[in-house]
């Protein structure tokens, strides 16, 4: 994907805008203007957005309140919430959405999943004859940038943190769902407020060096390994993998 001329969406999950993580989100701003794109924003907690899905968003709310049907009648009606609207046109106004946010708690900050929960809206960007492989976001694409307080081996495979990869997997394959392909994400470990002193010094080094790399690898977007992820053709009649495709996460795969 060569960004030039092409739409960007940078989301930020963290409140506070002195972070690394809001930096970082600040130099991939950086590096796609300067590949020529076209740079929009969401600064989620900035924005003050509201994360939690429910009935006092819709002016006619199905009882009991059922989130896919509000969407469809809210579509179908033109009152789609305003903040909601805004923020799924620009999904769809994006070629490349780049996710900016720290792992809390083994997962990602609530008010992303919330933006997600809210903003991907049924009837609009998916629906039930329109996911997977005949998705409506298909041709887009999505980058997660992601902060870890732990170390990489604490992060990894092995690691008593839990593998950050899958930790990553259900968010990249909600964009999956709707079409859209993942890049693999870019992780920095050991990001945190506690060190001190010379740690700290050369934490600052580790981060410099991290955000000059990151540059390149925006403009460079397209040599940047995508997640692999099952094609529909690799399912049967009743959803189950089939025997001979393969298997790409523990998420998917044969008992």
């Amino acid at each position: 994907m060569d960004l030039d001329g092409r739409t960007v969406l940078i989301v930020l999950a963290h409140p506070e805008p002195a972070s690394f993580t809001a930096g970082w989100a600040r130099a991939s701003a950086d590096a796609a203007r300067a590949a020529g794109a076209r740079v929009i924003w969401s600064d989620l907690n900035a924005m003050g957005f509201d994360p939690v899905e429910g009935p006092r968003h819709y002016r006619t709310p199905p009882a009991p309140f059922d989130p896919l049907k509000a969407h469809e009648a809210a579509v179908a009606s033109g009152t789609v919430p305003t903040d909601a609207q805004a923020e799924a046109d620009k999904i769809a106004a994006a070629d490349l959405i780049v996710f900016h946010f720290p792992i809390w708690w083994f997962g990602p900050p609530a008010i992303l999943k919330g933006w997600l929960d809210r903003c991907l809206i049924h009837g609009a960007l998916h629906d039930v004859d329109h996911r997977f492989d005949t998705g409506r976001l298909r041709g887009k694409r999505a980058l997660f940038c992601v902060t870890t307080g732990a170390n990489a081996v604490e992060c990894g495979p092995g690691g008593k943190e839990g593998d950050v990869h899958l930790l990553l997997w259900p968010l990249a394959y909600t964009l999956r769902y709707c079409g859209m392909a993942v890049h693999e994400p870019v992780l920095i470990h050991g990001v945190h407020g506690y060190f001190e002193g010379a740690e700290e010094a050369a934490l600052e080094v580790r981060l410099s060096a991290a955000l000059e790399d990151h540059a390149r690898l925006i403009r460079e977007i397209d040599r940047h390994p995508l997640i692999p992820f099952n094609a529909d053709t690799d399912f049967d009649e009743t959803g189950r993998l089939r025997p001979d495709a393969p298997s790409h996460s523990p998420f998917i795969r044969r008992p």
